[in-house]
């Protein structure tokens, strides 16, 4: 069995980060990553502007402007943002200006409105500014050619507004990985199907495929997989043709109907991990398939309990299908220290994670343990959590009061 950590390590190894790129308008990147360094085709900002609402001015003519002693100025203009200055402004005189407006040529400095006073055709400064006032020049936050966006940079809110202020249409993205997920088990049935006696609902279908989609990569639904060899080797060719990574839950324990190591090797895979000491989650298969064109798809077999499933794909997975996305660092999961408000119990053997919600507090963060058992097979009390408790292997316990590592999950 190999510690979390080692395991995580030797995923990330395993895993190459796309080397194809595509398209897509700027209202399609929102999430994606940026395939390509973006240098900045423009001088931002674009020329000298006013930071605020005044004047446009000399500042040799207004160094010494009080209100014992304001400085009269005629005024020009009015420079309307969007529109450019229609003649310069020499001694003596001033131009209205609004903030964004072009700087005239000619001014040096901006005196805000609020330290003047308007009389027909003149204006009266009070106070005087400090040389080049609320003037913002031309390529003072960025020159054209400069460096704009790395490539591997996840894209938000602020990277999609400079992308837009530098006219990057379209933008530059790697391709979402494609993930399929397959549910293996003769017990396993569909929501909508009426419940037999010793039957399960597949859970897994739902909550791995959301969990794809917010890690960036598209979900490829194979439905429920009998416990037949042949049938599980079909499914997996037939995953192989659709995507990148391959997600099955189930079949990779030691049972008589665990078939899926098996499989993977007829079928020319490398298998890298059997299991991992966690809990839930202590089988793990991870393998990868020999490149058709492209990076080698990778296998992730998980256990088929539940949280078992969850668990190792929050711990193992995610870091994955970060990397396979492009994202050029932070590929492993957010850690947090946090004082528990309950005892965590764990049986020491291997690292055990139990669930429950991380809340912020003016003094750092505490985690409050979920209420109800913690086994692998009760997903009931999964629901509202949003962090997973680490106790250590080798430890059994960790008293209320005191600091627990804590993995963010959402």
């Amino acid at each position: 069995m190999l510690p979390a950590a080692e395991a995580e390590a030797k995923i990330l190894a395993l895993v190459s980060a796309p080397a194809e790129t595509e398209q897509v308008p700027l209202d399609a990147a929102l999430g994606r990553i940026l395939a390509q360094a973006i240098p900045s085709p423009l001088d931002f900002p674009h020329w000298d502007n006013s930071a605020m609402d005044g004047y446009a001015v000399r500042y040799a003519d207004v160094q010494e402007a009080s209100a014992e002693h304001p400085v009269a100025l005629a005024l020009t203009e009015t420079i309307p943002a969007g529109r450019s200055p229609t003649q310069p402004v020499g001694p003596g005189q001033a131009a209205r200006i609004l903030t964004g407006s072009m700087l005239p040529t000619g001014a040096d400095t901006i005196v805000i409105q609020e330290v003047t006073q308007r009389e027909g055709e003149q204006v009266l400064v009070l106070l005087a500014p400090a040389p080049q006032q609320f003037v913002r020049h031309r390529g003072s936050f960025c020159r054209a050619g400069d460096p704009l966006m790395k490539a591997g940079l996840q894209i938000g809110g602020p990277e999609l507004a400079v992308l837009a202020s530098a006219q990057c249409v379209p933008v530059p993205v790697f391709p979402q990985p494609r993930v399929a997920i397959l549910s293996t088990g003769d017990e396993l049935v569909m929501p909508e199907t009426p419940l037999q006696p010793g039957q399960i609902v597949d859970s897994n279908q739902y909550a791995l495929a959301a969990l794809v989609r917010q890690a960036g990569a598209i979900p490829v639904p194979m439905g429920i997989v009998p416990d037949q060899p042949q049938a599980l080797r079909a499914a997996i060719q037939s995953a192989l043709a659709q995507a990148d990574v391959i997600v099955s839950s189930g079949g990779v324990s030691v049972g008589d109907y665990d078939y899926v190591d098996e499989i993977l090797a007829e079928l020319g895979a490398t298998l890298h991990i059997r299991s991992v000491a966690v809990k839930p989650g202590k089988p793990l298969t991870v393998a990868t398939f020999p490149a058709q064109g492209g990076a080698e798809p990778i296998y992730f077999g998980l256990p088929g309990n539940p949280v078992s499933a969850l668990v190792t794909f929050w711990r193992f997975v995610v870091p994955a299908l970060r990397k396979r996305s492009g994202l050029g660092n932070g590929w492993g999961p957010r850690f947090l220290p946090a004082v528990t408000r309950q005892a965590l119990k764990a049986g020491g053997q291997r690292e055990t994670y139990l669930w429950g919600r991380l809340t912020p507090t003016p003094t750092g963060y505490e985690f409050e343990l979920a209420s109800g058992g913690h086994s692998s097979g009760n997903l009931i009390n999964l629901a509202g959590t949003n962090a997973l408790a680490i106790v250590p292997a080798g430890t059994t316990g960790i008293a209320a009061g005191e600091t627990v590592q804590v993995m963010a999950i959402s």
